[in-house]
């Protein structure tokens, strides 16, 4: 049942929908869909089995199941929901604001269409010519000596003295590149010859912006100083942005990235909440469009029905079985009393704890602390006795540890010969504990204990809802989906 109760591994199956083909498109385009079984009075109809089957028998899954293997599976989930409708799940404030959340995921973005994107698309090209503006773009390249605004009336002369030397040179024919490469102090340009990318007015500080656009193609300046230090600017090329064309598909790479489409599709949304002059919500928009959605796409419909189905079947469960199982303590007890002799190890466990303290007087503080204690006390008891401050006397590895586990338990329990490495400032090791052939209770092997009770109250589950509602599978119709697996 795993493919209809995690609720991490539902939004993943959603999503590898999308990637996957149908094996049963004929099916999904056909004009009537017959209703392949009723669970608790609700018809399912063949596309909507089909398409629920199709995601969860597709490439990559390991557990692939039979059509026949699968209508069982498929009437337990079913039944769940069901049970989920009637206890009022869908009622809760969480479970809305969260379907919205996901469902809107969904309906926002299918909301805007290719026109709409390609307008704004043009918009963002044309507010970005205007600010460019008439002075276009420019390329350069700089050497740079950097001086720190608080530097010394020394440190300021023999970086005056150095920055006149690299420019004669220059004057005098020496490569720009070469020279950048070997003493400009800007790491990142310096690789590149001290080539910096195209910008536009705004981008760079005053100083070096001043001197650059004043710059024609080819032209050197002098010294300038920024507050970064000082700097000789090479103009390397100047330009206007080219046509919307050059641009398109990575302005529409960059929308797509940035969420643009959604906010477009918010915007929609707004624009008709403001146009009904209070008559409708956000929420009645979005619920209107993902009705309308649904209706002509049929994969939308299933999309958003398995979300909503989904969210139930996680909320129930986690009440009924994964978060009853995890607290039940008396539960679990019970299940591994009646269960005992399935829980046995291979071989013996240590059941304590590694420590590593200070001083010789610590390793028997540390035992007299714990003994009188249940196992779950022990590591509030030793952070409050030896670690309740600022000094860290002790550092502890607590559990349950079969051979292999911990180095300094392999060689003190099991005698193994193995190398223990000491901790930096804890050079005294020590362990306490119990060698136990077999746990003492249920606390010992509790996640699998709980793993197995959790197991036990879904079978119970899926038992007490086959007897609560019925249910009926249409075994003509159900033939029609093993067909189409046969061709």
């Amino acid at each position: 049942m795993n493919k209809f109760i995690s609720k991490g591994k539902l939004i993943a199956a959603v999503s590898l929908f999308a990637i996957h083909s149908s094996l049963f498109m004929s099916h999904a385009v056909a004009q009537t869909d017959p209703i392949v079984m009723t669970v608790a009075g609700k018809p399912v109809t063949l596309s909507e089995f089909e398409y629920s089957y199709n995601k969860n028998n597709s490439e990559g899954v390991i557990d692939k199941k039979s059509v026949l293997e699968y209508v069982d599976l498929f009437v337990n989930y079913k039944l769940k929901v069901a049970a989920a409708l009637d206890a009022k799940y869908d009622t809760l404030t969480s479970f809305k604001k969260e379907f919205a959340q996901y469902r809107d995921q969904q309906v926002l973005p299918a909301l805007v269409t290719d026109a709409d994107m390609l307008k704004e698309a043009h918009n963002i090209y044309d507010n970005t010519v205007k600010q460019i503006g008439p002075d276009g773009l420019v390329q350069t390249a700089h050497i740079l000596l950097r001086l720190d605004q608080k530097a010394t009336k020394a440190e300021q002369d023999a970086a005056k003295v150095r920055i006149d030397s690299i420019y004669k040179a220059l004057k005098a024919g020496a490569d720009f590149a070469e020279l950048a490469k070997k003493v400009s102090q800007d790491s990142g340009s310096a690789r590149q010859g001290g080539l910096l990318p195209f910008v536009q007015r705004g981008q760079l500080v005053k100083e070096y912006e001043d001197a650059a656009f004043a710059l024609k193609e080819g032209e050197m300046s002098g010294i300038v100083q920024s507050p970064y230090g000082y700097h000789i600017i090479l103009m390397k090329a100047r330009k206007q942005l080219e046509p919307f064309e050059f641009h398109k598909e990575s302005i529409l790479k960059f929308m797509e990235q940035r969420g643009i489409r959604d906010r477009l599709g918010k915007a929609k949304v707004d624009t008709l909440v403001s146009q009904s002059g209070g008559k409708l919500t956000e929420a009645a928009v979005m619920n209107q469009k993902a009705d309308e959605l649904s209706a002509k796409d049929a994969e939308m419909k299933n999309l958003i029905r398995e979300y909503y189905e989904g969210l139930l079947l996680y909320e129930i469960s986690n009440k009924l079985v994964w978060d009853k199982a995890a607290k039940d303590e008396a539960g679990l007890a019970r299940y591994y009393k009646q269960h005992k002799k399935k829980y046995v190890w291979d071989t013996p466990r240590f059941k304590g704890i590694a420590y590593h303290v200070k001083t010789a007087a610590d390793v028997q503080a540390v035992k007299k602390c714990v003994k009188k204690l249940k196992f779950d006390q022990w590591n509030e008891a030793l952070r409050q006795t030896f670690n309740g401050d600022s000094v860290i006397r002790i550092r502890v590895e607590k559990g349950i540890f079969k051979p292999g586990d911990h180095a300094l338990v392999d060689s003190v329990i099991f005698k193994k010969d193995t190398t223990v490495t000491k901790l930096k400032d804890y050079p005294i090791d020590a362990v306490y504990g119990k060698l136990l052939k077999r746990p003492q209770d249920y606390t010992d092997v509790r996640g699998q204990v709980v793993a197995d009770y959790q197991d036990q109250l879904e079978r119970d589950w899926v038992a007490e809802l086959r007897r609560r509602y019925t249910f009926t599978v249409d075994e003509n119709v159900l033939r029609q989906v093993k067909s189409a697996l046969r061709q």
